[in-house]
C-alpha cells in the first residue's frame, strides 16, 4: 500500500515536471505601437523623396536615422522569446518541496507505516494477546494491535472475536465510551456468551452510570441464570450490591466467592477485606455474632499487609460543598506509566456539609484484578466530582491532582493531601 502511494506521487511529479519542461514554441512580442510609428514615418520619408523634396542620399540618411531610433529600443526575437528552460527548475523544485512537505507535515507517511506495520504484525500481536505466546504487549504494541483488528474489521466484516478482544483493549487503555460500543457489537453477534457479558458487564461499572449500572447487573444476571457459580458475576454482583447499599446480598454474595475459591488463591485475601468492610459498615450484626468480627478483622490485617495502601486526606470546601452536595465523587490513584485505567478508585457522595474525609485506596479498590497499586512503581492521586455521575471524565469535572508519587511498597502507607 504505501509502495502504491508513493508511486503515484512520483507519477505525479513526473507529469508536473512534463508540463514544465516540454518544449513549447514562443512567439516574439513586439509592439504594435512602436512598428506603427515607424511604418508611418518612414511612408513620409518616401513620400518626401518622391515629392523631390529629400534628394536620394538625404532620403537614405534620414531613413537610417529612423532605423536606429526605433529598431535599436526594439528587443530582438532572442531577448523576446528568453531562455524556454528559465523559471522552469525553480517551479518544479516548489512543486517537489510543497508535496513532500505536506506529505511529511500531515504525517500521512507515518500513519501509513504504522497502519501496514499494524497489518503485518497482526497475527502474531494476537498469539502473544490470546494464547500467551511470548512476552507480554507493551501499551504501544495493544495501540498496534488495536488499529490492526479495527482495519480487519473495516475490510472483513463484523467479527464478534475482534469486537471482544478491541474492546478489552480499549478498557483497558480508559477509553470506556469505545469499550463498551466495540462489546455490544460482539454481544449483538454472539448474545449468550459468558466472557462478553461479563466484559461488557465490567465496562458499564467503570462508566459508572445508574443506566449503566442498571444494564451491568443484567448482563450478569444473564450469566449466572446459566452459571450460579461464576466468581467473576458474582464478584462484580457484589460491588453493584454494595453501591446500593444492600449490605446483606452483597455480603452474600462474597461469602459464595469465598466458599468456592480454593485455598491459597490470591484473590481470597481481597474477598476477605470486602467481607471485613461489610461487617464493619453492618454493626448490627457485628454485635449479633463475635465470629463475624474475629473472623473478618485478621483476614482485614492480613491483607492490608500486603496490599500498598494510600490514605487521602481530603478537605472538601464549603463553595464545593454547596455547588455540588449529593454528587459523585471519586478518589482515584493512577499510574504515570501505564495505562489511563485507574489502579485504585473510591465512589463516594459529596456530603452536605464542609467536611474532611480520609479515604483509604488498596489493592481491594482495583478495577482489574491484575492492574493495582502492586502492579506500578509511581501514581498519581486525584480526587474528582461528576455531576453526571460517569466514571468518564469530562472537562466540565472539578478535579484535583497530587504530583507524582512513589508507590509504597507491600504492607506500608503513603499519606497524602487534596482540597476540593
Amino acid at each position: 500500500m504505501i509502495l502504491q502511494l508513493m508511486g503515484a506521487a512520483a507519477l505525479l511529479l513526473l507529469f508536473c515536471a512534463m508540463v514544465l519542461l516540454w518544449p513549447r514554441r514562443v512567439q516574439p512580442v513586439v509592439s504594435l505601437d512602436q512598428k506603427s510609428l515607424f511604418a508611418e514615418k518612414l511612408q513620409l520619408l518616401v513620400a518626401a523623396r518622391e515629392s523631390g523634396e529629400l534628394s536620394p542620399a538625404d532620403f537614405q540618411s534620414a531613413a537610417q536615422e529612423l532605423k536606429s531610433q526605433f529598431l535599436g529600443v526594439l528587443p530582438d526575437a532572442g531577448q523576446l522569446a528568453g531562455d524556454p528552460r528559465r523559471g522552469r527548475w525553480p517551479a518544479v523544485g516548489l512543486v517537489v518541496v510543497l508535496t513532500l512537505g505536506i506529505y511529511g507535515v500531515t504525517g500521512q507517511y507515518q500513519q501509513l507505516q504504522q497502519w501496514q506495520q499494524a497489518q503485518d504484525q497482526l497475527a502474531a500481536l494476537g498469539e502473544r494477546a490470546l494464547l500467551g505466546k511470548g512476552p507480554q504487549l507493551s501499551e504501544t504494541e495493544l495501540t498496534l494491535f488495536a488499529l490492526g483488528l479495527r482495519t480487519k474489521l473495516a475490510t472483513s466484516g463484523d467479527d464478534a472475536v475482534a469486537w471482544f478482544v478491541l474492546g478489552r483493549i480499549w478498557l483497558s487503555q480508559g477509553q470506556v465510551p469505545e469499550a463498551i460500543e466495540a462489546l455490544e457489537k460482539a454481544l449483538k453477534l454472539t448474545p449468550e456468551r459468558s466472557n462478553v457479558l461479563l466484559a461488557h458487564a465490567q465496562a458499564l461499572l467503570v462508566e459508572g452510570s445508574e443506566e449503566s449500572v442498571q444494564k451491568a447487573a443484567r448482563s450478569l444476571g444473564n450469566v449466572l441464570a446459566k452459571e450460579p457459580q461464576n466468581l467473576d458475576a458474582l464478584s462484580m454482583l457484589a460491588l453493584i450490591a454494595s453501591e446500593r447499599g444492600d449490605l446483606k446480598e452483597a455480603r452474600a454474595a462474597w461469602e459464595m466467592v469465598a466458599q468456592l475459591l480454593p485455598a491459597g488463591d490470591p484473590r481470597l485475601a481481597s474477598v476477605q477485606q470486602q467481607l471485613a468492610k461489610l461487617v464493619t459498615a453492618d454493626s448490627a450484626v457485628a454485635k449479633q455474632t463475635d465470629m463475624s468480627g474475629t473472623s473478618a478483622a485478621p483476614a482485614a490485617a492480613d491483607t492490608a499487609a500486603a496490599s500498598p495502601l494510600i490514605r487521602v486526606a481530603l478537605t472538601l470546601s464549603a463553595d464545593t460543598v454547596a455547588q455540588y452536595a449529593g454528587k459523585t465523587l471519586f478518589v482515584f490513584a493512577r499510574s504515570v506509566d501505564g495505562p489511563p485505567l485507574p489502579v485504585a478508585v473510591q465512589k463516594l457522595t459529596v456530603p452536605a456539609q464542609t467536611a474532611d474525609l480520609t479515604i483509604e485506596l488498596s489493592n481491594a479498590q482495583a478495577m482489574q484484578d491484575s492492574w493495582n497499586l502492586s502492579a506500578t512503581s509511581k501514581v498519581i492521586v486525584g480526587a474528582r466530582v461528576s455531576a453526571s455521575g460517569s466514571a468518564t471524565p469530562d472537562p466540565a469535572d472539578l478535579q484535583v491532582k497530587s504530583a507524582e508519587l512513589v508507590t509504597p511498597s507491600a504492607g506500608s502507607t503513603l499519606q497524602v493531601e487534596l482540597a476540593l
